[in-house]
């Protein structure tokens, strides 16, 4: 027994992974083909994507949103778990590596279900606001800029039902959040953005060490 999180050495993760992984073949190819990038650790972790895809079927989610895309491969794994009418709005300022998932979700039967919107998020958020779009998604996720994150939370708390959930990526920053003499801009800014969801009373929290640090935030 224990009365804190467990750290995952190389063999633990490995164990992890080798008895509770269930990745979809296209996600495995994504990942493989991420790999090769020089900036590849911006990818979520196969086994965070598997959570969200639970939690997704769990909620019984139809209209997701997410800010941050990456290659794709969140998407992809959001997607997957989608009814055959659900959807998922994709914001992402980057062709260059939005290109690359397109061809995925594709071979993965998907991409109908993806509307990719490129541009910076803020505004597309806002756009989704205006054209009315308020409390009619199901389950946000969020891994972009550090620094807008209590910008995309607010907008997303607006978007999301009442019910809904809104998960926020790369929280506990590889621990430099709780290095107080770390003053890089995202540092900053994913402390201030923890502190003030700690105490929103407008959300039940949740912070979960997987990956790199992932918040949960309901809607009341």
């Amino acid at each position: 027994m224990s009365n804190r999180s467990i750290t995952l050495n190389d063999d633990l993760y490995g164990y992890l992974l080798s008895v509770s992984l269930r990745e979809h073949p296209v996600l495995e190819e994504l990942r493989k083909r991420t790999a090769r990038l020089p900036n590849a650790m911006m990818q979520i972790s196969p086994e965070q994507g598997q959570f969200m895809q639970w939690l997704i079927g769990a909620l019984q989610v139809r209209r997701a949103i997410e800010v941050g895309v990456f290659t794709g491969y969140s998407s992809l794994s959001t997607a997957l778990a989608l009814p055959a009418d659900g959807e998922l709005i994709a914001l992402d300022i980057s062709t260059e590596y939005t290109d690359i998932a397109r061809p995925y979700w594709k071979k993965a039967g998907v991409d109908q279900r993806i509307q990719l919107r490129i541009g910076p998020a803020l505004e597309s958020l806002r756009a989704l606001l205006a054209a009315g779009g308020a409390g009619t998604f199901d389950f946000a996720f969020v891994d972009a800029d550090k620094e807008n994150y209590l910008n995309y939370y607010e907008a997303l708390l607006q978007l999301v039902h009442t019910g809904g959930v809104i998960v926020v990526d790369n929280v506990l920053w590889s621990g430099r959040v709780a290095d107080e003499s770390d003053t890089d801009s995202a540092t900053v800014a994913l402390r201030e953005f923890n502190r003030k969801l700690a105490t929103d009373e407008r959300v039940a929290l949740s912070m979960l060490p997987v990956g790199d640090g992932l918040t949960l935030a309901r809607k009341l």
